[in-house]
């Protein structure tokens, strides 16, 4: 079944950190009360028929497997059929770990995606810059079609209040000057960061390590985002993070739109 012209739709973001251990947590069982239309998923760490089917509720289901087995990946569990599916940004480079899985609808493309990690030290920085600029010409791309709503484990807080504890983390992943400086590049290229446009205030985060009781002490960062086109905001009713959902060292994060 296609979208109808008009209607609301909840969409949800979660990085699940593994998908079959979320699965023996009951992870999921808060989807009874949030009823998405569309939920997206990141790092799965599964590779094609290694779990059996879930979320029957959920007609059209599709993924994205990395080659490195236990690694990464993406999925999309919507109640509405896409108009097309695409997986990947059609890069060499980009394409084998299984971090992009983008859907057309009729108003607009879902862009489900798992950024790169800097890693410890930055060892990967020099990639993870490359990714920042390739994928942003990418969802430009898209976006002169119809526009975007992108959503996923972006790895970055943007700003010191989208982090606990930012004067300790300026050269760390996720909070260097370089990987700040892509996600702010990619508001510039005309998207808006759905969370910030209702709420300006720190202490709201997506991820705590599971050490130093710090989602417990809520010591955390805000890494996981929706951001939509800019010309979508009238659409945009709400954005929200549920922190309380366990079963992830991240929580879901979510928007409303109206399209």
């Amino acid at each position: 079944m296609l979208i109808p012209q008009s209607m609301e739709q909840k969409l949800i973001s979660w990085n699940v950190n593994g998908l079959r251990a979320a699965l023996k947590k009951d992870a999921f069982a808060f989807l009874d009360a949030e009823n998405p239309d569309i939920l997206c998923i990141q790092e799965t760490k599964l590779q094609e028929g290694q779990i059996d089917p879930i979320l029957e509720q959920y007609p059209n289901q599709y993924w994205n497997y990395a080659v490195k087995k236990g690694y990464s990946g993406t999925a999309v569990f919507s109640r509405h059929e896409p108009l097309s599916v695409s997986r990947g940004m059609g890069s060499e480079e980009h394409d084998q770990e299984g971090r992009l899985l983008a859907l057309e609808f009729p108003h607009f493309y879902l862009v489900n995606v798992y950024t790169p990690n800097a890693q410890r030290g930055l060892a990967r920085l020099d990639y993870r810059m490359r990714w920042d600029r390739d994928f942003r010409t990418y969802l430009s791309g898209l976006d002169k079609d119809k526009p975007v709503v992108l959503c996923g484990d972006l790895n970055v807080a943007h700003q010191e209040i989208d982090l606990a504890n930012p004067d300790t983390n300026h050269k760390n992943a996720g909070f260097s000057d370089e990987e700040r400086r892509g996600f702010s590049e990619l508001l510039d290229a005309g998207f808006l960061d759905s969370f910030r446009e209702f709420n300006s205030e720190g202490g709201n985060y997506t991820w705590w390590t599971y050490m130093f009781k710090a989602r417990e002490n809520n010591i955390g960062w805000r890494i996981d985002y929706f951001c939509v086109s800019r010309r979508l905001r009238p659409a945009l009713k709400e954005a929200f993070i549920r922190s309380e959902v366990m079963g992830s060292d991240h929580c879901p994060v979510g928007i409303i739109l109206s399209v």
